[in-house]
């Protein structure tokens, strides 16, 4: 669940730093753009006080004026000329027709398009032209033209311009921006962090939750929830799990101590009518089929009794898991069984490595399978074959035991292994129905599983799949 919550709320941190970031990236660029600017209408406003009064054009008689506002002018050359040099930015004052009353560097005149012409004939109608337009980092040719009108008597007489390069400008916003983006990506880390935990905090009561959940799903019915950490509703949640598992393991054990004392108590009663049965046909002819059936129905109650003591038993018991050789305990049980099958003309062998440990406890997989054996050598007839076969792979030891008998349908599969079922294809075979629930039963207190399949080209294969490691929990 963390693979899928973490990378979402990673995606909405991302989404909420970034629309938080371009806006405070686009209002960097603009203040330090508007400071420029700022500066450029003071140096203006400077120059066109100078020029207020240098207003006749110089004639060839007298080029370089004598009068005080030749005085003036001279003055006003030599401000825009080292202001040139200081700070690189072309700036110069112009009549109405554009010609230059005086320019740094010399010769330079407006342009007859773009933004230097359109603050120039901005400040013709008599007001400061307007901000130019955003320079960026990338925009390398980008200049800023500032202009401002030279007024006397309440007319436009000249403007002054100024026509500044953008490289110092592009790498203060340049800087700046890398400045918010080291910000972005502390951020985006702390914010990682913070969802790393945040999610650790929501989902460990989760993970303990379905720890519990597959514990008793597995037959460990003491599994509980500690209600500790985790936000309060999840908290609540494991308060609530806790009181329903109780109540399951309660009614659980009462279903089981019903079991037991029910068969225990009808042994007894059973025992005494099937003493009698014996004794009754002592009385009858031998052979007398009304007795034998009975006697035969009284024997299978009794080995439905016992499975059922066992099944109690074997649910209510907890494993004494430890390591174990499988191929020795299975090759041990196949010799164990070898006279029941040669007995019945059943081939019973054993295929495998002569070791392959697994955890398990070696008293409930003997029970096991035993009772998957005692299933397989019953079902296959003259003259099949049962084999028994060990192999480890990976982390799991594998039992697989394949019969020659007729085999289960799809649909039978599906319900092997539940208590009291039989097809009714195999009802004259004799049984209680609980030998593959029992084994089902001892194999799951111990952690390992049994699966069944059809047997190619014909039977039942049954698989016992053992842990290699210690199971947790």
């Amino acid at each position: 669940m963390r693979t899928r919550l973490l990378p979402l709320l990673i995606v909405l941190m991302a989404g909420v730093l970034l629309a938080l970031g371009f806006p405070l990236a686009g209002s960097l660029a603009a203040g330090q753009q508007q400071r420029v600017i700022v500066d450029r209408i003071d140096d203006t406003a400077r120059f066109a006080s100078l020029a207020q009064y240098v207003t006749a054009r110089p004639t060839v008689e007298d080029p370089e004026r004598s009068d005080d506002e030749g005085g003036r002018l001279a003055t006003l050359r030599a401000e825009l000329t080292r202001y040139q040099e200081l700070y690189g930015i072309r700036a110069g004052v112009f009549y109405r027709d554009r010609s230059a009353m005086a320019a740094a560097p010399d010769g330079w005149d407006i342009p007859t398009e773009g933004e230097g012409d359109r603050a120039f004939r901005e400040a013709l109608a008599g007001r400061r032209s307007h901000d130019p337009g955003q320079v960026w980092p990338w925009e390398r040719g980008a200049r800023l033209a500032v202009a401002s009108p030279v007024v006397r008597d309440g007319d436009v007489v000249a403007v002054v311009v100024t026509d500044s390069p953008t490289g110092a400008l592009r790498a203060r916003i340049l800087h700046g921006w890398l400045v918010i983006a080291a910000g972005e990506a502390a951020a985006m880390l702390l914010a990682v962090v913070a969802a790393y935990r945040l999610t650790g905090w929501l989902l460990r009561p989760v993970k303990v939750l379905d720890a519990a959940t597959h514990g008793i799903a597995t037959g460990r019915m003491n599994s509980r929830v500690a209600a500790a950490g985790g936000p309060p509703e999840l908290r609540r949640l494991a308060r609530s799990f806790n009181e329903m598992a109780d109540n399951v393991e309660h009614v659980l054990e009462q279903q089981r101590a019903f079991v037991a004392d029910a068969s225990h108590q009808l042994r007894n009663p059973l025992a005494a009518l099937l003493l009698r049965i014996e004794l009754l046909a002592l009385e009858l002819p031998e052979g007398n089929e009304e007795v034998a059936s009975v006697r035969a129905e009284g024997k299978r109650l009794a080995r439905v009794l016992d499975d059922l003591l066992d099944l109690s038993h074997a649910e209510h018991t907890a494993a004494d898991l430890q390591v174990t050789d499988i191929a020795e305990l299975a090759s041990e049980r196949v010799g164990a069984w070898r006279p029941v099958a040669d007995q019945k003309g059943v081939g019973l062998r054993y295929e495998g490595p002569a070791g392959a440990t697994g955890w398990a406890d070696p008293v409930a997989l003997s029970s096991a399978l035993d009772a998957i054996v005692d299933n397989a050598v019953k079902f296959t007839a003259e003259p099949g074959t049962v084999t028994v076969s060990v192999e480890a792979d990976g982390d799991t030891t594998r039992i697989r035991v394949a019969d020659g008998g007729p085999g289960l349908t799809e649909t039978e599969l599906e319900r092997v292994g539940d208590r009291f079922w039989r097809s009714s294809r195999h009802q004259n075979v004799s049984g209680s129905g609980l030998g593959l629930s029992i084994s089902r039963a001892l194999l799951a207190a111990g952690g390992s599983s049994l699966d069944f399949a059809q047997n190619e080209p014909e039977g039942l294969l049954v698989t016992v799949t053992v842990p290699r490691s210690e199971p947790q929990g």
